[in-house]
């Protein structure tokens, strides 16, 4: 693999880790020494912490955010034929999640300031099939979620919050994961709440649905060798977790250093002609897990970028709708515009903690000289 020589890295890890190296070589040496390698106390202590900061009844720890939405509908009910309406302009997980219980995704179209799913076309989906709601909070901002609430509400519908991206996010004072009936957690790597490797969590207050999660990510059993009902293996890797309970008291920090990023770009690149900005919408907080641009001369200043030493990054360059995995859903071009004019001008800028406010000053001077 060719060693990435770009001046500002669209993220990296390093700095924080050699900052903390200690500290998460001690935390690794505990769970070594504990004598418990599996579901012991550090997935215990995390999923007792992100519960009470999420605002939820119960965290259920998994071994990724795919298998996080795949367990959640799994415990619901969903299966084979049921409708789940989400979204095309998201990552593969969150659909090939709804597929893999059977289900049939139906997707509705999004906002083009936001990127979020459009909560008034939601309703014009519903069939006597639809069985739940998947609004996926992209790039660190929550869906408008009082009208999906409220058509959940009047149509018997569950909701699953895909969180990947919006870990800390709030909507009019509550956190993400704790509106729906369960909350999708992502802990890879690039994360806002992140670990050196895979991870994953469910959050819900139904303590149904907590009892049902906790037996289907180990076997389907809810004691040693017998299992109630089919189940898988998905758990919360004790290691991770124990790096976990480390970051999880830093995040709002975090999230404070990544907004004072964001404030640089907003502010430096207003009024240039020519780009979108991102827009946070009034009553929510936005924990910029990603700064996304729209420009309609998009690979033209990616490629000005890169010449210039910095990385920048498509996120999704592809609508899962038109990709010829997902072609048997039966939609063409067309079928989602927003969406499918967002893939050809969204551009993500470099937007982590560690990211010297120096570089995102660099970032807007070489986008101004671009558009001057």
């Amino acid at each position: 693999m060719a060693q990435n020589t770009a001046k500002i890295r669209y993220w990296d890890y390093l700095e924080e880790y050699n900052t903390h190296r200690d500290d998460y070589l001690k935390a690794v040496d505990g769970v070594f020494s504990s004598g418990r390698l599996i579901l012991g106390q550090q997935v215990a202590a995390f999923e007792e912490r992100l519960s009470t900061y999420c605002g939820s009844a119960s965290t259920v720890g998994v071994n990724s955010c795919t298998d996080a939405i795949f367990l959640a509908l799994k415990a619901l009910g969903i299966g084979q034929g049921d409708e789940v309406i989400t979204v095309s302009n998201t990552a593969v997980p969150t659909v090939a999640a709804i597929r893999a219980t059977g289900a049939v995704p139906v997707f509705v179209d999004v906002e083009e300031d936001t990127y979020l799913m459009d909560a008034s076309l939601v309703s014009e989906k519903l069939t006597a099939r639809t069985r739940c709601i998947v609004p996926v909070h992209l790039c660190g901002q929550m869906v408008d979620m009082r009208p999906l609430l409220e058509l959940a509400g009047q149509n018997g519908l569950s909701i699953v919050e895909d969180c990947a991206q919006a870990c800390g996010a709030t909507y009019h004072g509550k956190r993400a994961g704790s509106l729906g009936d369960a909350g999708a957690f992502s802990f890879y790597p690039t994360k806002v709440l992140g670990v050196f490797g895979d991870g994953g969590a469910v959050t819900t207050s139904r303590p149904d649905l907590a009892k049902r999660l906790k037996r289907l990510r180990m076997y389907g059993m809810d004691s040693a060798y017998y299992a109630e009902e089919e189940g898988y293996n998905s758990r919360l890797d004790e290691v991770q977790a124990a790096i976990l309970n480390l970051r999880l008291p830093g995040l709002d920090a975090a999230i404070e250093r990544r907004s004072r990023i964001a404030r640089i770009y907003d502010d430096g690149l207003a009024g240039v002609a020519g780009i979108g900005l991102p827009a946070a919408r009034e009553g929510r907080t936005h924990q910029y897990y990603l700064y996304t641009i729209r420009t309609e001369r998009r690979d033209e200043l990616m490629n000005y970028l890169a010449e210039q030493g910095i990385e920048s990054k498509i996120n999704y360059p592809w609508p899962i709708h038109l990709m010829r995995g997902y072609a048997f859903l039966g939609y063409g071009e067309g079928a989602l515009p927003v969406t499918e004019r967002l893939a050809h001008t969204i551009l993500s800028l470099p937007i982590y903690p560690e990211l010297p406010e120096e570089h995102a000053s660099d970032v807007v001077a070489a986008i101004r000289r671009f558009f001057a």
